[in-house]
């Protein structure tokens, strides 16, 4: 991870671990996770796509939850991310992606997991889940967040 300290990389794998479950949870838009991810630089950018990469098969995808992903995700169902995410099994590597495929490979992918994620949160840890991650504040003034910018 060239570019980064081990403590600023980690930083940003944390907050991006936030974001991407604020927008799985309603608490913040597609458009604005983006945004954020967007304002990083390429190896930050990097840095994201191979912190999220296990996401999915934690939330446990199904191939539903890719296609829906997908559609909400605003990328065409032809770009590399998308049809990534359509073989069976679906591949996971959007860091490995040219830097200029790694914003639509955060959309498919914040989109896709956001999918599973709640489906998964409605059949498996309605009222009784410990996951913090499942657990965010709702009120705007406990969301500090905002990805970490390496100045320069």
């Amino acid at each position: 991870m060239s570019g980064f300290s081990s403590d600023e990389g980690r930083t940003v794998r944390r907050e991006a671990e936030r974001v991407v479950n604020e927008v799985a949870q309603g608490l913040r838009t597609l458009d604005d996770g983006t945004a954020c991810f967007s304002a990083l630089p390429p190896v930050g950018r990097e840095a994201v796509l191979h912190e999220v990469a296990g996401y999915p098969m934690q939330a446990h995808i199904t191939a539903a939850d890719g296609r829906e992903g997908v559609a909400r995700s605003g990328v065409k169902p032809r770009a590399n991310p998308s049809v990534m995410i359509y073989t069976d099994p679906p591949r996971y590597g959007f860091a490995s992606l040219p830097a200029d495929e790694h914003v639509k490979a955060f959309r498919v992918h914040v989109s896709m997991s956001s999918v599973a994620d709640t489906r998964r949160r409605a059949a498996h840890c309605k009222g009784t889940c410990g996951h913090s991650w499942h657990n965010l504040p709702t009120s705007p003034g406990e969301m500090p967040y905002r990805l970490v910018r390496r100045p320069g």
